[in-house]
């Protein structure tokens, strides 16, 4: 008399209730076994070097950052001193250069590396994300290349 899937109710004996759900072709194959047997082809341990990475670098740029906008900012006469001479002056300095040189190279590298968690979180396709992340290596080398080429190669006598 019994249908299987089906349970009458105890208190009426008559009513009827949905299938009980929860069976194995009504999960997916993911949620039952949620890691994979194949490991990424690279380096082991990279995303917990580059989560490690985040947090230090995140502090030391709080400190870079601050400070240069308070010498920028507040320092002496302000936002009113900065000209080609008041850099020229600084960047004359191995202190400013090195300084400089730090601000640039974590902020990219901070940066690029937030944009690449991003891009693995919601790209779709490998095709995608290969091209995203390509995109950003070349724009990251372009800029720190660039960036450092200027820090390093000032002329303060071009004028």
């Amino acid at each position: 008399m019994s249908t299987p899937g089906v349970q009458l109710n105890p208190q009426t004996g008559n009513s009827r209730r949905a299938p009980v759900l929860q069976r194995s072709h009504d999960r997916p194959a993911s949620l039952d076994n949620p890691r994979s047997p194949r490991r990424r082809a690279g380096m082991p341990n990279f995303e917990k070097f580059a989560w490690l990475f985040m947090r230090f670098s995140g502090v030391v740029l709080v400190f870079l950052a601050l400070g240069h906008l308070f010498i920028g900012l507040m320092w002496d006469n302000g936002v009113y001193r900065i000209d080609f001479n008041y850099v020229a002056q600084r960047w004359n300095s191995p202190f400013w250069q090195t300084w400089d040189l730090l601000l640039l190279w974590l902020a990219q590298l901070h940066g690029g590396n937030g944009l690449r968690v991003i891009i693995d979180d919601y790209s779709r396709k490998d095709s995608t994300r290969f091209w995203l992340n390509s995109l950003l290596a070349v724009s990251m080398t372009f800029t720190l290349v660039l960036g450092s080429y200027v820090l390093l190669t000032f002329d303060a006598n071009i004028s």
